[in-house]
């Protein structure tokens, strides 16, 4: 951790509001916060935020929000957001963010469960889904808050609250409520996904989330108040993390950034230290990059191809632990001032120090691609019951493919049948009940049962094979990992997603899907006029090129693991289309019932 920044209590007695104190009192001059406006940045200092975070604490106890009570918020990566959530916990209210892909049906059990009486939605889009439940009696929801005025008809608006919060604030009010807070208060209320059925409520101590913060902190070295920039939701816990709350162990400086298809733009305008995304935003990065190159001259592809070679080689001497040649460390350095740094310079990612990913198994092939452009991507592994992390790769100390070391004050075991267990103080204290009670999901000695299959090696380094739910068993018997099959067979890059099937069956099929930014360029260059996906999808030579695919991925996997039949489609799975999850994971069940009939034809139905 940086040493001049001076923690105002022991890491497992800090709550929030001391932080936020600490950072207006010491860091009250630092950029703390920046949005976009127009063709430039607004920015609030530390000081400012933490004068409007009193501000709108204010207008939400005017509005009824109390100690305790949870708040539930649907909005984008927007100061109205970040700021309405550091202002609930300093009431002692407990901020709930619904993904703004969520269903109707989803957001009525999250307002059922959470017993929630008011919800902060953005706009026009959000409302057609949370009104209704207004009317519902099986709902507590009491009120709406708009963000955009324009949206918010008969409902309170976000201005209005805060200028009830003008009004209404009185600094000892203010200070008496957020000392009141203690560690084991709950922080948040996360809620999970919903990758195999309705979302749990994984309820955050403040104590669960800044031992995180502090001992996920001393694994990363970064400079002083480094900027980040926050794009994936704030209700998936990683992003609470670096988004949130690191930000305010660090005094940081967070960049907002409110449309997540705009991220490439910012980052080349911002030229971060620090990116953070999972799988799927890395393939997606990767294929861009590869369908760039894949238009560039003959002679400049092989400049290109001979500095990855380089930077391959020498990241395998770090990751071994092992001395860098001299010879080597200067072949790297002339690569990267020659070569590679110009054209991560395009793309602003030329000043990266810490690169990350998390949430699901990361495809091999996509470690190493950016390997070759001197980014080494720090695989990480953990849940929302974990509050984040378990284990961690650093610049220092990683393995390529693995998910890392534990972090401090985390324990693992292997159970007989694969699963990983932890067990420490950042693992949650249960999942919220109906009743606003909460239920332990660790056994008598604290064991929690992530659901992931794994082992740990010789050196510590854990290594995920799948979830244990996602296990393919044949009728023969076998156990199968569908993730090592589809990212075998994603290494191609004509496929961009895969769902192989199995359960048993006596044999693995797959779906496949072109990737929409690789397959265009592939079809280019190899002189194929087609429309779009269906008819790219249609061609015979795409067709072949994606047999010779799976024919090479099953070449490396055993004859159980190997895939028989598959069929090609021609639309893009997603979040709003149901088959990803908001952060990006597979529903596995959604796309079966979806591709039924398809994945019945395969298997002679």
């Amino acid at each position: 951790m940086p040493t001049e920044l001076r923690l105002p209590e022991a890491p497992e007695t800090l709550t929030l509001p001391a932080l936020l104190a600490r950072n207006a009192a010491e860091y009250g001059t630092l950029p703390a916060l920046s949005w976009r406006t127009g063709d430039g940045w607004e920015t609030l200092d530390w000081a400012e935020v933490r004068r409007r975070t009193a501000v709108l604490a204010a207008g939400y106890t005017a509005l009824g929000a109390g100690r305790g009570d949870h708040v539930l918020m649907m909005m984008g990566n927007r100061p109205e957001h970040w700021l309405s959530d550091l202002a609930l916990v300093h009431l002692g209210a407990v901020p709930v963010t619904v993904y703004g892909t969520s269903a109707p049906g989803q957001i009525a059990h999250i307002a059922r469960h959470s017993r929630a009486r008011i919800a902060v939605v953005e706009g026009a889009r959000e409302l057609a889904r949370w009104e209704p439940l207004l009317d519902d009696p099986d709902v507590p929801l009491e009120r709406l808050v708009v963000v955009e005025p324009a949206e918010a008809g008969r409902h309170g608006t976000y201005a209005s609250l805060y200028a009830s919060g003008l009004r209404l604030h009185r600094p000892e009010a203010f200070d008496k409520a957020w000392r009141e807070t203690r560690p084991e208060d709950p922080l948040t209320v996360v809620y999970t996904s919903g990758t195999t059925g309705d979302p749990k409520g994984v309820r955050l101590s403040h104590r669960n989330i800044w031992l995180q913060s502090v001992r996920l902190d001393r694994r990363v070295d970064l400079p002083e108040h480094a900027e980040h920039l926050c794009y994936l939701p704030f209700a998936h816990i990683a992003e609470r993390i670096l988004g949130i709350y690191l930000p305010l162990l660090r005094a940081a400086h967070v960049r907002l950034c409110a449309d997540p298809t705009a991220v490439a733009a910012a980052v080349r305008e911002l030229r971060p230290v620090q990116f953070f995304g999972v799988p799927r935003v890395w393939e997606k990065l990767a294929a861009s990059v590869r369908a760039v190159l894949g238009r560039l001259p003959a002679e400049q592809q092989a400049a290109i191809a001979a500095a990855n070679d380089v930077a391959r080689a020498r990241a395998a001497h770090r990751e071994a632990g092992t001395a860098v040649p001299a010879e080597l460390e200067a072949a790297y350095a002339k690569a990267r001032e020659q070569v590679l740094d110009p054209l991560l310079g395009t793309a602003g990612l030329d000043r990266l120090v810490w690169t990350a990913s998390a949430t699901a198994p990361m495809p091999l092939d996509v470690v190493r691609f950016w390997a070759g452009w001197g980014i080494t991507i720090m695989d990480a592994w953990g849940l929302t019951e974990t509050a984040g992390v378990c284990t961690v790769n650093s610049p220092d100390d990683f393995r390529l493919g693995s998910v890392g070391r534990p972090i401090d004050g985390v324990e693992l075991r292997i159970a007989a049948d694969g699963e990983i267990l932890a067990r420490g103080a950042t693992v949650f204290d249960g999942y919220l009940q109906p009743d606003g009670s909460v239920a332990t999901a660790c056994d008598a000695e604290g064991w929690f049962a992530t659901g992931d299959v794994g082992r740990i090696d010789e050196q510590g380094f854990v290594w995920i094979t799948d979830r244990k739910k996602e296990l393919i068993i044949t009728s023969t018997g076998k156990n199968v990992s569908p993730a090592l099959v589809e990212n075998t067979v994603k290494e191609h890059p004509l496929i961009g997603q895969a769902m192989v099937h199995g359960d048993g069956r006596s044999y693995l099929v797959a779906l496949l899907v072109l990737d929409p930014e690789l397959a265009p360029a592939w079809a280019a260059a190899h002189g194929i006029e087609a429309a779009g996906p269906a008819e790219l999808a249609a061609h015979p030579r795409v067709h072949e090129e994606i047999a010779r695919a799976v024919e090479q991925a099953n070449t490396r996997l055993n004859r159980t693991e190997q895939i028989k039949k598959y069929r090609l489609l021609t639309e893009e799975w997603g979040p709003e289309t149901g088959e990803l999850t908001p952060s990006l994971k597979l529903r596995r069940r959604v796309v079966r019932d979806r591709y039924a009939a398809v994945i019945d034809e395969m298997y002679g139905g």
